[in-house]
């Protein structure tokens, strides 16, 4: 499902806007924009003929720079960082979606199969149904076993 931004209706990735337009959106100069890309600030796809092609969500991103370098007196060193954490914990929360959402599958998975693992007569894992112990064998002394036993003292 694409998003689209309200106001324009293009997609917020829509690499549309030369860089005059950029700039006159993001209220900046074209050679700002220059020097913002050449540090890998906001990096804008290329055409075949290498011009610069800006879309919407680099022109927020451009006004972003600009709020934090003027309001904020943050250098562009330290914006590129801010930038950088930023973009790494939309991958970080988008990746605990992901298995806090795969997680849930299994759970559910598990639910369904209300399987139970005991330890089984010999010692062996088994899979048993909720409520049920393993079944009795007759242990090699003659005795009924599938209890678990951990440790038992030797006999005298």
């Amino acid at each position: 499902m694409e998003q689209r931004d309200d106001r324009s209706g293009l997609h917020p990735d829509a690499a549309v806007f030369v860089i005059s337009v950029a700039a006159e959106l993001a209220g900046m100069h074209p050679q700002t924009l220059r020097q913002y890309d050449r540090l890998g600030l906001v990096s804008p796809s290329r055409t075949s003929g290498r011009g610069r092609r800006y879309s919407p969500r680099d022109v927020v991103m451009l006004r972003e720079v600009q709020r934090l370098s003027q309001e904020e007196g943050v250098n562009l060193a330290g914006i590129k960082r801010i930038l950088e954490l930023e973009n790494q914990v939309t991958a970080l929360q988008s990746r605990v979606e992901e298995l806090t959402d795969e997680l849930g599958h299994v759970y559910a998975a598990l639910q369904r199969s209300r399987r139970v693992f005991a330890a089984g007569p010999e010692g062996d894992v088994v899979a048993v149904e909720r409520g049920q112990r393993p079944r009795r064998s007759t242990s090699a002394f003659g005795r009924p076993s599938g209890a678990l036993v951990v440790w038992r003292p030797p006999a005298r």
